[in-house]
């Protein structure tokens, strides 16, 4: 998983509220098997005026031109403004998968549905829950000023604007521990590699049938 620090990037602003995870990343994606390849079909169903299936060139279909994705000056943002109850719906982790593969490093909101909001920080996506009216004020922000960017710096758990002021959020201990190290579950195991390798080597000493078990 990729390491969370500092970010500065260009943000997007998706001005709705209750996104769920079927608009994020629509049910006839999650037919693959594979983790990758889901960015292309990141809210499909809004970007695009013809109806996605997997495995299409996106370069064939009819993009939807008032999406603020499909808006040039939001192209290559990387930071995504939206409002309340983001991810809500089913519990796909395709959500933040796509998400993340999109090129998408934040998100702020008021709120999140709590199963997207874990998701995320497991797949290296940060999401940050600020105020209402602060989030009301950057849509302002980002809608006045094109090429509007942000600066995200988790060790310090501040958002700052163009103009420096700094917007604090707060993020739980061992979440931050881990996006700060780029750890996932599989990551945080392999911390212990050394211990796991040594505890096999005496087991199969005590046991040494084990090692011919199904």
């Amino acid at each position: 998983m990729q390491a969370f620090r500092i970010h500065k990037g260009l943000v997007a602003p998706l001005d709705r509220e209750n996104v769920d995870t079927d608009a994020i990343i629509p049910k006839q994606f999650l037919k693959s098997i594979k983790r990758s390849g889901f960015g292309p079909n990141l809210f499909d169903e809004w970007r695009y005026l013809d109806h996605g299936e997997p495995g299409q060139d996106p370069a064939t279909r009819k993009a939807n031109p008032d999406f603020v994705l499909n808006q040039p000056r939001y192209r290559g943002a990387s930071v995504l403004l939206t409002r309340q109850n983001f991810g809500c719906g089913s519990s796909r982790e395709h959500a933040p998968w796509a998400l993340d593969q999109y090129g998408f490093r934040a998100i702020i909101a008021p709120s999140y549905a709590d199963i997207f909001f874990n998701n995320s920080f497991k797949n290296g996506l940060l999401p940050i829950v600020l105020p209402e009216p602060e989030v009301s004020r950057l849509f302002d922000e980002v809608n006045a000023f094109v090429g509007y960017e942000l600066s995200v710096d988790l060790e310090r758990q501040v958002v700052i604007k163009p103009d420096g002021t700094e917007l604090a959020f707060q993020v739980e201990g061992f979440r931050k521990y881990c996006l700060l190290n780029g750890f996932d579950d599989i990551g945080l195991t392999l911390r212990h590699a050394d211990k796991i390798r040594a505890f096999e080597t005496e087991r199969l000493l005590k046991k040494p049938w084990l090692a011919h078990s199904l």
